[in-house]
């Protein structure tokens, strides 16, 4: 059994949990503003931890990059995201069955487009030859021969690491020859569901960036805030937040539960010592929007961050809007849900 499955709901969230939350907010807090400097069309850009590059504080979302208008829209959308300063383009393998990368492939087709952005993808597959395989197709569809950062795309089910980090057969040996042969640059992993996961997968590989959800609920429930943030800002790991609003966009599950607004949700998960918060943004309106708040961005007050985790003390407590965190709601990855229904 999934080590998932072994967790239960919490009851409501102590008066000391809340606090707790909040201490861990406003003592990581105090980093966010060294790690950030000017950048490109007034978006600030952020250390991406040990590794000495810089991102923008925005990242562009990768499953909404296919959605949202045809495929020339999507197009003309992620070329003015990088206009206007939005440079680190997140992805994966198995996005709309390739979609996503060769949306992104055709917009950084054009000379000079490559070289302006960070680009990310996530490899599904957790052993050596499949991982092989996501890394060689992702890399045609992307129409490069390099990306800046491959990730293990949600790491969460059972034997995830002893399979990735088997010496021979694991998905981790397909990556460290792809970074040798010059096809990356930075390895990491993501995943939402168990912060405990992500700490082991820690404690597995010296990775360069890990990729978490990080909202105004999770500071209050299996905390990925609380538990793994710290680790990563302690051993130089690039922390990547996602799943700002609870997974979509300005209608995610975080604003429709809460009622609070959707741009104080984004400015929460910016505030935090992040390198870059991955945003969906399948509009021009949400681009914009994002824009709007990132440029000359500066982190919430201590006053603005106990309000608002106090607002959402009582929904937060079960864990109930955040699904992802829920083994039996089925939120994961498609192929290993496929890989595993037919071993």
């Amino acid at each position: 059994m999934s080590q998932d499955h072994r967790h239960s709901p919490v009851p409501g969230a102590s008066r000391r949990e809340f606090l707790g939350a909040l201490a861990g907010v406003l003592a990581l807090r105090g980093e966010t503003l060294a790690l950030q400097a000017p950048g490109p069309a007034g978006i600030p850009v952020r250390s991406l931890g040990r590794t000495g590059v810089s991102v923008s504080i925005v990242g562009y979302g990768g499953w909404h990059a296919a959605v949202g208008g045809d495929e020339a829209e999507c197009i003309a959308r992620l070329r003015e995201a990088i206009d206007l300063g939005i440079t680190f383009l997140d992805n994966a393998w198995e996005y709309h069955q390739g979609g996503s990368e060769e949306v992104v492939g055709k917009a950084l087709a054009a000379p000079g487009w490559r070289d302006r952005v960070f680009l990310m993808t996530k490899v599904c597959a957790r052993d050596y030859a499949g991982a092989q395989r996501h890394i060689d197709d992702s890399l045609r569809r992307l129409k490069t021969d390099r990306v800046d950062l491959l990730q293990l795309h949600a790491i969460q089910y059972a034997d995830d690491i002893e399979r990735i980090t088997d010496p021979e057969r694991g998905a981790l040996r397909a990556l460290l020859e792809a970074r040798k042969a010059g096809k990356t640059r930075f390895l990491g992993f993501s995943g939402h569901r168990d912060p405990q996961t992500h700490l082991r997968m820690i404690a597995a590989h010296p990775w360069d960036t890990v990729q978490m959800p990080l909202n105004l609920l999770d500071a209050q429930y299996r905390s990925f805030e609380r538990n793994v943030l710290p680790v990563c800002r302690e051993k130089g790991i690039g922390a990547l937040g996602m799943k700002s609003l609870g997974g979509g966009g300005t209608e995610g599950a975080v604003p429709r539960e809460t009622g609070m607004d959707w741009e104080l949700c984004r400015r929460y998960a910016l505030s935090l010592p992040v390198s870059t918060v991955i945003c969906a943004m399948k509009s021009r309106e949400e681009l914009h929007g994002m824009v709007r708040i990132a440029r000359g961005f500066e982190p919430l007050d201590a006053a603005e961050v106990e309000r608002l985790l106090g607002k959402t003390r009582t929904v937060a407590a079960d864990g109930r809007v955040e699904a992802y965190k829920d083994p039996s709601k089925g939120y994961g990855c498609s192929y290993q849900d496929a890989v595993l229904k037919n071993a």
